[in-house]
């Protein structure tokens, strides 16, 4: 099933399909995580330029696992695509099946690319969903290039982070 959902999703990418889905934040669950009304995380951006939690945090953990092939602010590189663009084609799901399987494009000229598997790293799964909340943000146009603004900390999720890192208080 997970392969013939993979092969969908290329066969959508190749022919240049859209993922069209509302990111507006329509609830939050038990650790502050906003979500939008299809159940996908999202983002929350307050008047004063403000984010919410996970979209900040995402976007530390994404400058520490993700930016040396996908480059600064999910830009792209010479070694892999720009994810800002890449989250306006497909959806959470799709992501996450990426993220913790991998995939080999032939997104470039200059040859084949192979995003790695990182199911088994807990530094990228455990925070999976604020890498997304934060790309996702980048997708839309809703934050620009660089470190957010700094939200209040957020001891539940970052209690649940460290709880599936294996830290214990």
């Amino acid at each position: 099933m997970f392969v013939k959902t993979l092969t969908f999703v290329a066969a959508m990418l190749v022919a240049g399909a859209a993922y069209a889905n509302d990111p507006a934040p329509v609830s939050q669950d038990d650790a502050g995580k906003w979500l939008d009304a299809n159940g996908d995380p999202t983002y929350k951006k307050e008047a004063d330029g403000t984010v919410d939690y996970y979209t900040w945090m995402g976007y530390k953990r994404y400058t520490a696992n993700c930016m040396a092939c996908h480059g600064p602010d999910g830009m792209g590189s010479s070694f892999a695509p720009p994810l800002a663009k890449s989250l306006q084609k497909f959806d959470y799901s799709t992501f996450a099946g990426i993220v913790a399987s991998g995939q080999q494009n032939k997104w470039n000229t200059a040859g084949n690319s192979v995003m790695p598997a990182w199911g088994t790293d807990l530094n990228v799964m455990c925070y999976m969903d604020y890498i997304y909340v934060y790309l996702r943000a980048r997708a839309d146009g809703a934050i620009d290039r660089g470190e957010p603004k700094k939200p209040p900390l957020n001891k539940t999720a970052k209690e649940a982070a460290y709880s599936c890192l294996g830290f214990t208080n």
